[in-house]
């Protein structure tokens, strides 16, 4: 990091944590009253900010939006972002000798996609990134920002004289609303309870499909209260004069402390009865005519008209803490019962993600509503007014009809103020939070098949809850980095700069690994596929878009000379032997994992190692999860399913000698077949478009295949993701059409990924096959079993 000049002028150094294990900046604080903004509390223009950290893409930046409230600022722009993505393309064979030739081409080409960038500040530091960006702003398409927030007025001559756009406000509770509705259709782990008593703080929610009606109570300076019934449809139905400006105000008049933050400070150390009169002091204990628990408030502050003592800073501020969450909870829960609202969302600058707030509030909520309501915090809360004023100046460009998805890589993630639970925590004061969304090629929603959408929850284990799982699979993690990052650069031996970028791919990784030790809400509920994911964005970030591609060039083409043998030797079975036959090949197929290590290590010191040795390597039966002979039972006795959709695995031998044998079987029953493919690379997975040429060729070995294709009973699509897993809300919009067209009863997911990390507990309104090789001995041994354990888990809905 570049050091700090001193200039001649008295100046203060302040040094700022990025994220936990990443850079500091070192921001050059000049005299009060310097230069420009005349009394803006100016900063000196030479401070090192690394755009790459902070202002990230702003030569492509197109659009701006700014909320300034009373302390913090909150900047909005859109980018575009190229970066690098794998292709593949069939090579023309037609009168060539294929034996010794690639099964097809893969390039690495440049792709532009869109990106929102939010970034959350100090008012203290507007001036200092408003000529930060003024400097390294290329182009903009808009000569206008929107701006929302109380600050919007007051540094309206500043943004204008600044950057030279013009500034367009925009009502505050309308981009509220906006932005709220964005980040509960747009992020999955948004919605969080707080539980100040359990091992984790944040309890995050399933999100519900259905968004609308809630309750928005907003505390500012008072409390708006706003019943949202659609994405345009909200009124303001009360509100209140006293909240985070009255606890500010009487805070600062009881203790002489004028900061926010050095007040709630106070309060999380205060004991609150020795100010409050309770119950049990008017009563001598409960008030068991009423229920009313003798610790229950009587009379905030009642003490002190018969205590003859002064009271500390600390109990004061406590005292008034309570006061003011309780009178908001109770109003809060008021307005719920009234208008039928089950839902309510608290936000605000009262808020701010400080615990001591969300406790009160929350015990308020619990106690008035009998329990019956939640109170319920959003992790971006603080971004809502800034995606609000972006989304209004975006409207002409609909950002609502795509979907957009967190992108991990630059997000800064949830940080707890809590002393306790963080203790390298970097102070809240003059730090720089980050959240990026990227827009996703398709828009995605639920699979039609789920049960019940609202209580999906794809995941099977929740880190954040179970700490020795969590410890382990962020130690595996760990240790697997330094091979991710050989293979990532292995990957591009071309590239002059690929063991750089491994290198900053490894690092930023490991950081986000630490941060997620110490705080395991930060992106969300904790679970293998947030980490697996995380890890995927980090290495697009430094443009491995497929560090696999190669491995699996190689082994299909390898599998696909093997397809004709394995058929031949399936049809010469009889009916029941060929069907465990199929059923075993899918899971040996399955074995051919390159995400486990227990398999990694095999395929890279036996090459040798294939179709034949991954059988010998099942358990015999009975399996862990053994439901084969009732899918035996069923396929015997009952009618051919009308429509099978099948979410694939890995590539290679997986899809080639695993899945499309148990396909081919499928059609030739008369059943119809959906094979669903990543639509991005992750791992050795199969994707999209390299199913297309691996299809293509079978089918010119295979009549039953070539069949099902042309006539439309075997079809290819993608899933809208690029991950290992598999999360069933999140689905290409395409795919949901096809399952209800073609009335699919028969769902097959294969893989540890998918069928085990994820949708193990997964229930559907149709009949659903789970399969899976346990690849991972900790995991076996959890699920009772050993490495190479079989999940095999036929489900019917109950009628």
């Amino acid at each position: 990091m570049r050091r700090p000049r001193y200039h001649a002028n008295l100046c203060a150094y302040v040094c700022i944590p990025m994220r936990p294990g990443e850079e500091w900046v070192a921001f050059k604080m000049a005299e009060r009253g310097g230069r420009g903004s005349g009394g803006h509390g100016s900063l000196d223009k030479s401070i090192t900010l690394p755009p790459d950290e902070i202002f990230r893409n702003l030569e492509n930046a197109k659009r701006f939006a700014i909320d300034i409230g009373g302390s913090l600022t909150k900047l909005a722009y859109y980018s575009t972002v190229q970066h690098k993505v794998a292709r593949v393309r069939s090579f023309d064979h037609s009168g060539k000798d294929i034996e010794n030739e690639p099964l097809y081409e893969i390039t690495v080409q440049e792709e532009i996609t869109a990106r929102l960038h939010f970034i959350k500040f100090e008012n203290t530091y507007i001036e200092t990134c408003l000529d930060f960006i003024k400097d390294h702003l290329v182009n903009t398409e808009t000569k206008v920002i929107k701006a929302t927030g109380g600050g919007a007025y007051k540094f309206k001559d500043l943004i204008e004289k600044k950057l030279g756009l013009k500034v367009d406000k925009e009502d505050v509770m309308t981009c509220l609303i906006k932005g709220c509705n964005f980040v509960l259709r747009n992020i999955p782990h948004e919605v969080f309870a707080y539980q100040k008593d359990s091992d984790t703080e944040f309890r995050f929610q399933t999100n519900d499909p259905n968004i609308f009606p809630y309750l928005l109570v907003n505390i500012g300076s008072g409390v708006s209260i706003v019943k949202v019934e659609t994405e345009d449809k909200f009124e303001w139905i009360g509100g209140s004069s006293i909240g985070g400006g009255t606890f500010w105000g009487l805070g600062a008049l009881l203790t002489k402390t004028k900061k926010f933050d050095e007040l709630l400070q106070l309060a999380s150390k205060g004991q609150h009865t020795n100010v409050d009169m309770l119950v049990k002091d008017v009563y001598g204990g409960a008030y068991q005519t009423l229920g009313l628990s003798g610790n229950l408030i009587a009379s905030s502050f009642g003490k002190s008209t018969t205590a003859d003592k002064e009271f500390s800073k600390e109990d004061m501020a406590k005292s008034l803490l309570h006061m003011i969450s309780n009178d908001i909870g109770q109003l809060a829960c008021l307005y719920a019962k009234l208008h039928n609202l089950e839902k309510i969302y608290f936000g605000g600058f009262f808020i701010r993600g400080h615990p001591v707030t969300m406790r009160t509030i929350t015990y308020s909520i619990n106690f008035f509503s009998k329990g019956e309501v939640q109170a319920l915090f959003l992790r971006h809360e603080g971004y809502l007014g800034a995606i609000g004023a972006f989304l209004k100046g975006a409207e002409q460009d609909n950002p609502n009809q795509y979907s957009w998805g967190e992108n991990y890589a630059g997000s800064s993630g949830l940080m707890s103020t809590s002393p306790d639970v963080y203790p390298m925590q970097r102070t809240r004061s003059g730090t720089f939070d980050m959240l990026e969304m990227d827009r996703l090629e398709r828009p995605l929603v639920n699979l039609p098949l789920l049960k019940d959408p609202s209580t999906y929850i794809p995941d099977t284990v929740d880190l954040t809850d179970d700490a020795m799982a969590r410890k382990y699979w962020l130690t595996c993690f760990e240790e697997a980095l330094d091979g991710v990052a050989k293979r990532a650069a292995a990957s591009q031996p071309d590239s002059m700069d690929a063991l750089e970028r491994a290198e900053k791919f490894r690092q930023k990784y490991w950081n986000k690994l630490q941060t997620l030790r110490q705080q395991p809400f930060a992106y969300g509920t904790l679970t293998v596929r947030s980490l697996l994911d995380t890890r995927e964005h980090c290495l697009n970030e430094f443009n491995f878009p497929d560090p696999y591609s190669k491995i699996k060039q190689k082994e299909n083409g390898i599998a696909l000379k093997c397809f004709h043998s394995v058929i031949e030797s399936l049809d010469s079975l009889d009916w029941e032997e060929r069907q465990f036959a199929l059923v075993k090949g899918l899971l040996a197929g399955n074995v051919f994992d390159w995400g486990a290590k227990a398999v990694s290590d095999v395929l890279e010191s036996e090459p040798q190692f294939g179709f034949e040795e991954a059988k010998s390597k099942l358990q015999e039966r009975p399996w862990l999860q053994d439901s084969y002979n009732q899918w035996l039972e069923r396929l015997k006795e009952g009618p051919p399913h009308k429509c099978a959709l099948i979410f694939t695995d890995n590539s290679g031998i997986d899809i080639i000698l695993g899945v499309f044998p148990f396909v081919r079987e499928l059609l030739s029953r008369g059943t119809e077949v959906i094979l669903a493919c990543n639509s991005g690379p992750a791992l050795n997975d199969v994707t999209y478009s390299e199913s297309l040429i691996v299809t293509e060729r079978i089918a010119a070995m295979d009549p039953i295949i070539q069949s099902a294709l042309k006539e439309e009973k075997l079809l290819l699509v993608q899933t809208g993701s690029s991950s290992p897993c598999l999360d069933l809300s999140r689905l290409d919009k395409g795919l949901a059409v096809l399952v209800r067209e073609r009335k699919t009863d028969l769902v097959i997911i294969e893989g540890m990924g998918r069928a085990i990390h994820t949708n193990y507990y997964a229930a559907f309104k149709c009949e659903s096959l789970k399969l899976a090789v346990i690849k991972n001995s900790w995991l076996a041994d959890r699920l009772g079993g050993k490495i190479f354990s079989v999940i095999f888990k036929y489900e019917v809905p109950c009628q």
